[in-house]
């Protein structure tokens, strides 16, 4: 199956534009620059606005979800790095529900492996800029606002363009010439771009008269707690910006630094194995593995999961649909509404348009309760919520140490190769594959519990980026300050680099 899978996909990879590897060591100066270098494009084009759009009657479908896909409302960076996690999580699924089997240890294999994955992630970008220019995300093709048949190929253009470019500084910094990876980069630099904007923001919120109402405190919760100490208004207290409803509150910045301490808590605890080494007598050492042991990558792939789930879910079943008896289609308007029923908003901020707000159905299921109201209002749909994605968190964070290198029977192999063994065990890779096996998948499921748990937490009692973002975020900074701490290591002592697994 393999060699028919790579054998499709092989004249697109010739084809696609490509990052060649280094072929020197690059300093970590050098991979420090790049990384700023592709940091900066990003957040320049996330501020160059797609032209021929008309916001006003358009329809924002992943409002709720571009911090977690580093996307940006009318800029290039639209569809973010949906397509590339998208892509990522059908070829690993692939790969380890071993519906194709690929050898990693062949060159050939692996960079055919890879190269696959990117013209998928290419076939994605064409896909969403289709789904959404015709779903009306830019604004309608026809009638009073119309974008137009020339528009529509234009912000396609525009969009399929920027998806290149976007694939392209990912693979930069994944061959090597930079620090971690494009796709966690992005993520980290939105999430923190929103926490700033939640802590420090001086624009006001609607007067406690308005509709809807505000408390006419600034948004930021930094800024409007020192704005209800000192302004001598017995109307603006504490007690006033505790809870806020959808603007940041105390319990939002409380529970931000409460989630930051604990995953870092979590991060730094360790199982560890004990090892010796077979040709020095009294040489010990430890196998640490983390309570964490596959971090947030499934919070990664489950969200990307979700997000395709919930676009087509409003293109489905969303007010204006096609498929609605309603609207002159064939199917009856229950089954559509099983799987979602939604309410039109507008949303804040020029870019923003209408958004679907889901009320009922399978869609509504599948997302978080924002705030201790929508949790206390419906707690079967908190409970449901939070089932599934435990279990999506456990299934996939077992797929991801199939696919990655993390199984058992990979980490005694790397045991063996370094000429380690555990102490009063025969040096065999089945039986210390055997031993790890009482850890490894124990460790899984915990990963999959915590950080689903703390996602929910932080969404429930609305921290300063939505729950997934935020755990994500603070994992991806602890990995960048690992890499960090390698890279210098390695620079100090460059007979460390085997050791460290950068060679």
């Amino acid at each position: 199956m393999a060699g028919k899978f790579l054998k499709f996909f092989s004249p697109f990879v010739r084809a696609m534009p490509e990052i060649k590897q280094p072929q020197r060591e690059v300093s970590f100066k050098e991979k420090f620059i790049w990384t700023a270098v592709v940091l900066i494009i990003y957040l320049i084009m996330s501020n160059i606005r797609l032209f021929g759009i008309n916001f006003e009657q358009s329809t924002d479908y992943f409002f709720w979800l571009r911090v977690i896909l580093a996307s940006q409302r009318g800029m290039l960076t639209e569809l973010g790095i949906g397509p590339i996690v998208t892509a990522g999580l059908i070829m690993q699924l692939l790969l380890g529900s071993r519906i194709i089997n690929v050898n990693m240890a062949d060159p050939y294999d692996r960079a055919m492996f890879s190269g696959a994955q990117k013209v998928l992630a290419i076939f994605l970008t064409i896909f969403n800029a289709v789904a959404y220019i015709l779903g009306g995300a830019f604004g309608p093709l026809t009638g009073e606002g119309a974008i137009g048949i020339q528009g529509a190929f234009f912000i396609f253009f525009q969009l399929l363009f920027a998806g290149i470019i976007i694939i392209l500084l990912d693979e930069l910094l994944q061959k090597g010439w930079g620090l971690g990876s494009g796709v966690s980069l992005f993520i980290a630099a939105g999430v923190a771009g929103q926490i700033f904007w939640n802590s420090f923001s001086f624009f006001p919120t609607p007067s406690p008269s308005a509709d809807p109402p505000g408390d006419g405190l600034p948004r930021g919760i930094v800024i409007a707690f020192f704005t209800a100490l000192f302004d001598n208004d017995p109307n603006t207290t504490l007690g006033t910006i505790f809870l806020r409803g959808t603007y940041p509150s105390l319990v939002g910045i409380i529970t931000t630094v409460g989630i930051f301490l604990l995953v870092i808590w979590f991060e730094s605890t360790r199982v560890e194995i004990p090892l010796a080494y077979r040709g020095y007598r009294g040489f010990k050492g430890k196998y640490p593995m983390k309570l964490l042991y596959v971090s947030n990558i499934p919070v990664i792939l489950v969200n990307a999961l979700y997000a395709n789930f919930l676009f087509f879910g409003q293109l489905i079943a969303g007010p204006g649909s096609a498929l609605r008896s309603t609207n002159g289609g064939l199917i009856p308007d229950f089954w559509i509404d099983i799987i979602g029923v939604f309410r039109e908003e507008t949303g804040a901020g020029g870019l923003a348009g209408k958004q679907l707000i889901p009320i009922s159905g399978l869609v509504y299921l599948l997302t978080p309760p924002l705030g201790i109201d929508q949790l206390a209002s419906d707690p079967f749909r908190a409970v449901f919520y939070l089932l599934i994605f435990v279990v999506l968190c456990i299934l996939l964070g077992r797929v991801w140490v199939e696919v990655s290198g993390l199984a058992p029977r990979d980490i005694a192999n790397q045991i063996i190769d370094s000429k380690m063994q555990i102490p009063g065990f025969r040096s065999s890779g089945k039986i210390i594959e055997r031993i790890l096996k009482r850890y490894i998948p124990t460790l899984v499921i915990l990963n999959g519990i915590i950080i689903a748990v703390l996602s929910f937490t932080a969404d429930s009692l609305r921290a300063l980026s939505s729950g997934t973002g935020l755990l994500i975020a603070i994992g991806i900074i602890q990995n960048y300050g690992e890499t960090i701490a390698k890279e210098l290591a390695a620079v100090q002592y460059p007979g460390l680099r085997a050791m460290l697994g950068m060679d």
